[in-house]
């Protein structure tokens, strides 16, 4: 009589570096999956024991040495159960992106993966080799043959046709795949053709949490051998997903899996943002973070984000006027913080920015006003934040968006001082999308609405927009989206319809910052191509745009 497997997937964060307490973490995990839920066989994600991405610690032999004992260490406790656990295996020289079968006490298989993502942010050719004597992995649980491919193994078609002609029926997918726009509809997709294209069933399990630039949202699924897609697990939030297979119809049934209720752009950008603060203060030791709070839609979002994170209590926004802050600002900043119970303190910036003019008096004598005087303002704010940060502790949160990182629409050494940048992946558009989405969640709004409404302005000047520096907001996107994020030509992008002196202009602003945005602090990828490890352009560039 054909078998029914129960299979449980550990969708957790096992953070990098952390070889020690994710040994801890597996291990009970086995324990908790054989004994609690009474699974055949257990599936940890992509490089569980080390975390993903270690970078260059897999450079480091002595870390590769604890990987390999703690491998060792989880083996002996998967007993009663089958244990699937991706780790960094060192073999001599080489580095293998590993996946080990673990049975009564033992290694039983080792799976090495055979395609290794070199674009975009990953970097994995630069550390892993491919086995050129390695294959397939299928091993038997309960009489049925099972399989394991890694992460981008199931991107092309050849490793899972291999697998499946060895002999596996089910085969055990363990990711550490990051977060951004449109990735749920184009995994369930692959999903679906590789099924038809095999008739395996397939076990999708994602790892979560943010690391530094990088967010890992989960939403695992299983695919069944008749092509039917799960609906996918609950996004940014760690679970255990349990469900039976049956060998027999190749179909699964959930046992435990709560489904995702809000896959909208919007929603799970959201979430991928509020993850990525709240899991880089705990794993870099911040409790509380600090908010520069000027009364416009940025600074606005970010308060918002930093609440849902965190908590109010772990919050504090700082309002510094000048004498260019409008008083709608003030009352705006303060309405805020009313109503989502935050602190707020005010630090005016007229002494400090005095200051600064009275010192470089002699020195500007005989020259215009100009941008330097306005930077000036934006570099007190943030000497003035990062004395609080310094004095009472927390992290100071950044508060630019993508729009002004692409174009140098930020103060360098100003309001781009702080250690995390919840938004700079989100252009101006989306900050304005997400915050009328995030005020009709949850009660009442969180952004007062007088702040979505009014104008953008940097307040650096008397009647100062930002429109009377860049083109509208939509058009800006528009044109930052094909050049930056498809690597649309500046040819392309004119042809599209866009204005040609304003294409040029935007565009040297793009290349001319790039020195600013390599001085950026990290913040979480949403995008497809996002500032930072994604996107490393040269500063020294002379290639037209």
């Amino acid at each position: 009589m054909p078998a029914t497997l129960r299979i449980a997937m550990a969708q957790f964060d096992y953070p990098v570096g952390d070889v020690a307490g994710n040994t801890r973490r597996i291990i009970e995990q086995i324990a908790i999956a054989r004994d609690e839920y009474g699974a055949d066989v257990v599936l940890f994600p992509e490089l569980a024991l080390s975390g993903y991405p270690p970078e260059d610690l897999l450079m480091r032999p002595s870390f590769l040495a604890d990987c390999h004992r703690a491998l060792a260490q989880v083996a002996q406790a998967a007993t009663g159960i089958v244990a699937v656990v991706g780790w960094p295996e060192s073999a001599g020289s080489v580095l293998y992106n590993a996946a080990s079968v673990l049975r009564d006490g033992r290694i039983e298989a080792t799976y090495r993966k055979r395609e290794l993502p070199n674009y975009n942010v990953f970097d994995e050719r630069r550390y892993f080799h491919v086995d050129p004597d390695g294959g397939s992995c299928v091993f038997e649980v309960k009489g049925v043959p099972v399989g394991v491919v890694i992460c981008e193994d199931l991107w092309f078609a050849e490793p899972l046709a291999d697998t499946a002609r060895a002999g596996a029926q089910l085969v055990l997918v363990p990711n550490a795949s990051p977060f951004e726009h449109g990735k749920h509809a184009q995994r369930d997709a692959l999903l679906a053709q590789r099924v038809a294209e095999t008739g395996v069933a397939l076990a999708y399990l994602n790892v979560v949490g943010g690391q530094d630039a990088l967010v890992f949202d989960g939403a695992s699924v299983v695919a069944s051998g008749n092509g039917e897609i799960s609906p996918a697990a609950v996004a940014f939030a760690e679970q255990w997903l349990v469900a039976d297979y049956d060998a027999a119809s190749r179909v699964f049934s959930p046992v435990l899996w709560r489904d995702e209720g809000d896959e909208s752009r919007d929603g799970l950008a959201w979430r991928a943002v509020v993850r990525g603060i709240a899991d880089y203060c705990g794993k870099n030791g911040f409790s509380k973070v600090w908010v520069g709070l000027s009364g416009g839609i940025d600074s606005a979002m970010v308060l918002a984000l930093a609440v849902d994170a965190l908590g109010a209590d772990n919050v504090t926004a700082v309002r510094m006027p000048s004498r260019y802050t409008a008083g709608l600002s003030n009352s705006l900043a303060e309405e805020q913080c009313r109503a989502l119970g935050v602190r707020m303190e005010t630090v005016a910036i007229e002494a400090p920015f005095k200051g600064y003019l009275e010192a470089l008096g002699p020195l500007f004598e005989g020259h215009p006003v100009d941008t330097t005087e306005e930077n000036l303002q934006s570099r007190a704010r943030g000497a003035i934040m990062m004395a609080l940060s310094n004095k009472f502790g927390g992290l100071l949160l950044t508060t630019g968006n993508k729009s002004e990182y692409a174009v140098g629409y930020a103060t360098i050494y100003g309001d781009m001082c702080g250690g995390y940048a919840p938004i700079k992946d989100l252009y101006k558009t989306e900050v304005f999308a997400l915050s009328r989405w995030r005020n009709t969640v949850g009660g009442a709004p969180v952004i007062p609405p007088a702040v979505i409404d009014r104008p953008p302005s940097a307040e650096l000047r008397e009647n100062q927009l930002d429109q009377d520096s860049l083109p509208p907001y939509d058009v800006l996107d528009a044109i930052l989206l094909r050049y930056v994020d498809l690597e649309q030509s500046r040819e392309e992008i004119i042809a599209a319809g866009f204005d040609a002196d304003t294409v040029h202009r935007m565009l040297r602003l793009v290349r001319v910052n790039e020195w600013k945005r390599q001085q950026a602090a990290p913040g979480p990828k949403v995008s497809l191509r996002a500032f930072g490890r994604e996107r490393r352009y040269p500063i020294s560039n002379r290639y037209p745009a």
